[in-house]
């Protein structure tokens, strides 16, 4: 990322909607909750024992451009593997390109 904010954790997700600027594309949007640990994972033996609850529960709130950006390009074993932290999610490549058209892009917030 261009200029790196630092991008707020969210230990639960709210139920209130959320609108503000995406840590991402930069643009004022209304936000969505990206689990940093895939909720698909949560029950895979592997992560139970390996992560507490409160680690798999984290997450950060993203504009739906640069959510479904992420989903489309990696499976949910490689986000919980290699891309559960947003520093990870911005510095690659492929979906700071992604990023980068996004932030380009015009699109009233939602309300």
């Amino acid at each position: 990322m261009e200029n790196d904010h630092p991008v707020a954790i969210v230990v639960r997700a709210s139920r209130r909607k959320q609108v503000g600027a995406c840590p991402f594309c930069r643009r004022e949007m209304t936000l969505t909750f990206h689990h940093l640990m895939p909720r698909k994972v949560h029950r895979r033996r592997y992560f139970q024992r390996n992560y507490a609850r409160d680690v798999l529960a984290r997450g950060i709130y993203i504009c739906r451009d640069c959510h479904d950006a992420i989903h489309r390009s990696y499976d949910e074993m490689e986000l919980a593997r290699t891309l559960a932290t947003p520093q990870a999610l911005a510095a690659d490549e492929k979906l700071r390109r992604q990023f980068h058209w996004l932030s380009r892009q015009r699109r009233a917030p939602s309300s």
